[in-house]
């Protein structure tokens, strides 16, 4: 069982992703936007980051280059649903992101990516 924080600022995508990472046997923390989820990584260190891209207060991406700084091997899948989610994914792939998806989500695929990272 491994530890993955969820970050989006959607409650509906937080509690889709919590119930399958939970189903699939991962413990599931959880943050309304990349300030929070940054606090709370510092606090309490996951195995797994996934994050949305677009975020108020603190995006993702200025999130992920935040928190790379200080935990440079640290496993980040990005997502994204916005209108620029093309290059907000491709900027999160040059700041580390492993893995990169487009909202809508497919499920299974993300679960895929998850294990792999975990793997990996």
């Amino acid at each position: 069982m491994a530890t993955i924080l969820v970050i989006d600022d959607q409650e509906p995508i937080r509690s889709l992703l919590r119930d399958a990472l939970e189903g699939d046997g991962h413990e599931v923390l959880e943050a309304s936007n990349g300030r929070l989820g940054l606090e709370l990584y510092r606090e309490q260190s996951a195995d797994l980051l996934i994050t949305d891209i677009v975020m108020p207060e603190m995006s993702g991406l200025e999130m992920m280059l935040e928190l790379t700084r200080s935990f440079p091997n640290v496993k980040v899948i990005a997502m994204s649903g916005g209108l620029e989610r093309e290059g907000g994914l491709n900027a999160a792939k040059l700041l580390g992101a492993r893995q990169t998806f487009q909202k809508p989500l497919d499920i299974g695929e993300l679960l895929d990516a998850v294990r792999d990272d975990l793997a990996h």
